[in-house]
């Protein structure tokens, strides 16, 4: 049997190579302990050495340089941690696996205890190719190595060096490297439409769904006709429904009024979004209406049934599991929402949903490549 993916680019059709993993990189703990202690640390200046700290690598931001050592301590204790632009730092403490690329043009500096050093062979492997196949060994390898409760850490690594890993030749790692970049790119590219998308919510006034919306219950209206509510569609008149549903006629006083493009939410929630009445009448007590002054329903009906506002801004107040979810209504009003001018609520309200149409397409996007990727 070929040691061979089974997808391939084509013209390549050799063998993968099996080697061991310690072939592919010199591999470098930080010192072990305490070795750098935050009162060692000194202004920068030409006779200091940057420290690549762990906090950095998890936040991935390393331009923070905040740390800074004496040089001659670290050519007298630290000179065999040292990092060099092109190398590759990985966190070994607490958030385990976070990988960076230091830039070919970056300082030199160390790396703390929590930070390990990756200098890959590149007669064997391309750069990209060993992070990648770096990245899809992490979580098993931590889940076998790893020690401590509530903070864990990965031993050194000698354990992983004699692991077997598949390689293939340098062109064909340079090709599937050359894929990913591409990946990145695409992810990149929706990441940024969806960010500049959403960043359209933001610019408008945020302000609690329960100060813009008002809960009111009104009821003895009998006179109104008894409605019925479809998930996604508003409200139709029960008469007209399809669905066989039995009432007592006796019961309606107690059924609460609702007008025409105010909000109804349900506590049992199957779908978790607001609806809209599509006209008046009244509606089983067991439904909560919700009406705003100044606001336009054709802005909010779309926001209000956005995965947006049901998957990320309702989650944190639904409990329950399956088909027993519930909606807590106390904390679904603390909600932050956006706030246009009525003037502006009319004028945009209908583009809301394209542009919720817009978000989703983004996400999903975004999250079939970083499936692809993985």
């Amino acid at each position: 049997m070929k040691n061979t993916p089974n997808i391939r680019f084509r013209g390549f059709d050799d063998d993968w190579e099996q080697r061991k993993f310690g072939d592919l990189a010199d591999y470098k703990k930080g010192p072990f302990g305490s070795a750098i202690t935050k009162n060692m640390f000194v202004p920068k200046s030409d006779d200091s050495v940057k420290v690549y700290e762990q906090q950095n690598a998890i936040n991935k931001d390393w331009s923070l340089e905040r740390y800074f050592l004496p040089k001659d301590y670290v050519l007298n204790k630290l000179k065999s941690f040292e990092v060099h632009g092109g190398d590759i730092i990985v966190s070994c403490a607490g958030t385990i696996g976070e990988i960076y690329e230091i830039p070919e043009n970056a300082e030199d500096g160390v790396i703390n205890q929590a930070l390990m050093r990756v200098r890959v062979n590149k007669d064997i492997v391309d750069k990209k190719m060993f992070i990648i196949s770096f990245i899809n060994m992490i979580d098993d390898f931590t889940r076998a190595h790893s020690n401590g409760s509530a903070i864990k850490n990965i031993p050194p690594f000698a354990d992983l060096k004699p692991m077997n890993v598949l390689i293939p030749s340098i062109e064909e790692q340079k090709r599937i490297s050359g894929f990913f970049d591409n990946l990145d790119n695409l992810i990149t590219l929706h990441q940024r439409k969806l960010n500049l998308i959403c960043y359209i919510f933001k610019t408008w006034e945020q302000r609690k769904l329960g100060d813009v919306f008002k809960e009111y219950s009104e009821k003895k209206h009998e006179e109104l006709p008894p409605l019925t509510i479809i998930q996604g569609g508003g409200t139709i008149l029960r008469e007209e429904s399809d669905r066989a549903l039995q009432y007592d006629k006796n019961s309606l006083s107690g059924y609460k009024m609702v007008k025409k493009n105010d909000f109804i939410v349900h506590l049992r929630s199957f779908e978790g979004g607001l609806e809209k009445a599509n006209s008046d009448g009244i509606i089983s007590p067991a439904y909560h209406t919700f009406h705003g002054d100044n606001t336009d329903s054709r802005f909010y009906y779309p926001f209000f049934r956005s995965r947006r506002f049901i998957d990320v801004l309702l989650k944190p107040h639904v409990y329950g599991i399956r088909d027993g979810k519930s909606i807590d209504i106390e904390g679904m009003k603390t909600i932050m929402i956006p706030v246009p001018s009525y003037e502006e609520q009319k004028k945009i309200g209908e583009y809301i949903e394209t542009l919720d149409n817009l978000i989703t397409l983004h996400q999903r996007k975004c999250d079939e490549l970083k499936e692809v990727k993985k």
